[in-house]
């Protein structure tokens, strides 16, 4: 398959097993926040500054690039800490960071450190895209755009010759996948008014995501909103019309989730990588459509649709609570030791069992993702049907385990 150069594949990185699973699955470049001031700030996922120039290592030695999400609103008290993270990127010599608010901006530029214009910038025509030339490479569109738009904005920026402070084009980028808003580029107040929990700098509480009760004021009747979730819009797929979206010209599709698992990141950075490449070596069709969306919907979805790309002026809701991935995954065993030679892992069943034919995912920091099906199963290198809790047993693995990593049995959410 040949890769596609042209356009690079973005992931999102809320951990270390993430970022191994990111890199695994072929992304080309990874986004992440640290602590605090950037919008997944409420994650426990996030890394801190000391994790800068391990990431910068691991992402440059598999020629991947590496951004810095510092994109919340900043008040006086947070300066002090945006400008230590700005060192911090500068000396770890991460690529850029993504940013909204001016502070950031003008850090940056005295620090020398590249700026992409975040989608919570709300970008959403060329003349904003030639304002934010001054500071920056990229700007990340809004989300409320549909292909026309982003067309229209990617050729006009070639008309007008618009360069970035690098001296070339402006380059664009949009989300392709993930979690939407109900609100205007994530510029959302409902978990500021119901909790002090600001949206916009990263502590979102998902009120949307909730079921809700209607009051009539005069008289105190109730009404239950029943079969859909008002405000909690479906995750955004484009890989049905991947082909459509990489027409426009973007140069950059970016995945969501950094608050999302690792087996999340591998599925689905690599059902992207394969239609990317796919569009790339005209080997894209929609047999091959069918085949992604099944394994997307294995991880964590809220159910898809594509978003205003094709036109639509109101969003799709979802009917139910959570995810509806079709699969879920269950703890089993840690692993103890991998065997080069014979390439077996050998683990320690700590909950549940499996028997022969599970289907199974080893997750860790440095190995990221590894899912197969059990096809042998040894207690003592003696050949079982299934193995128990308290078991220490060995399977066959074709790329290496490390000590701790985890293994899962992944079953039918049903």
């Amino acid at each position: 398959m040949t890769k596609n150069t042209k356009v690079e594949l973005m992931a999102p990185a809320g951990s270390y097993e993430s970022l191994a699973a990111a890199i695994k699955a072929g992304a080309d470049s990874v986004y992440f926040g640290i602590e605090q001031l950037n919008m997944r700030a409420r994650s426990t996922n996030n890394f801190t500054i000391d994790d800068l120039s391990k990431i910068h290592e691991i992402c440059i030695s598999n020629n991947v690039k590496t951004y810095l999400t510092l994109n919340t609103i900043l008040y006086d008290h947070d300066i002090s800490l945006m400008k230590k993270i700005i060192v911090a990127v500068k000396e770890s010599k991460i690529d850029a960071v993504i940013a909204s608010d001016y502070a950031v901006f003008n850090q940056a530029k005295n620090e020398g450190v590249k700026i992409h214009i975040s989608t919570q910038a709300n970008v959403s025509n060329i003349d904003s895209v030639e304002f934010f030339a001054q500071f920056s490479d990229v700007v990340v569109l809004a989300r409320e755009l549909t292909l026309k738009q982003v067309e229209s904005i990617v050729k006009e920026i070639k008309r007008r010759k618009i360069k970035g402070v690098s001296g070339g084009l402006m380059r664009v980028e949009i989300f392709a996948h993930g979690a939407l808003c109900m609100a205007v580029s994530g510029k959302c107040y409902l978990s500021l008014h119901s909790n002090y929990a600001s949206a916009n700098r990263g502590a979102c509480v998902q009120n949307c995501r909730k079921s809700y009760v209607v009051t009539d004021k005069e008289d105190g009747v109730e009404f239950e909103i029943d079969n859909e979730y008002i405000m909690s819009a479906k995750d955004l797929c484009t890989i049905d019309f991947l082909d459509k979206v990489i027409q426009t010209g973007v140069n950059v599709l970016k995945i969501e989730g950094r608050g999302r698992s690792a087996d999340y990141v591998y599925t689905t950075i690599q059902c992207y990588r394969e239609a990317v490449d796919s569009i790339a070596d005209g080997t894209y069709s929609q047999e091959k459509v069918i085949g992604w969306k099944e394994r997307l919907s294995t991880v964590f979805n809220r159910g898809f649709w594509d978003g205003y790309y094709l036109g639509k002026s109101m969003g799709e809701w979802n009917d139910e609570y959570g995810s509806k991935a079709t699969k879920k995954k269950i703890y089993i065993a840690k692993g103890l030791k991998y065997y080069e030679d014979a390439k077996v892992g050998e683990f320690k069943m700590e909950s549940h069992s499996i028997t022969l034919g599970d289907e199974v995912m080893v997750i860790g920091p440095t190995t990221g993702v590894i899912q197969t099906f059990v096809d042998e199963l040894r207690i003592n290198n003696n050949q079982t049907d299934s193995v128990k809790k308290g078991d220490v047993f060995t399977l066959p693995l074709l790329q290496k385990l490390r000590p701790s990593d985890k293994l899962y049995k992944l079953v039918d959410a049903q």
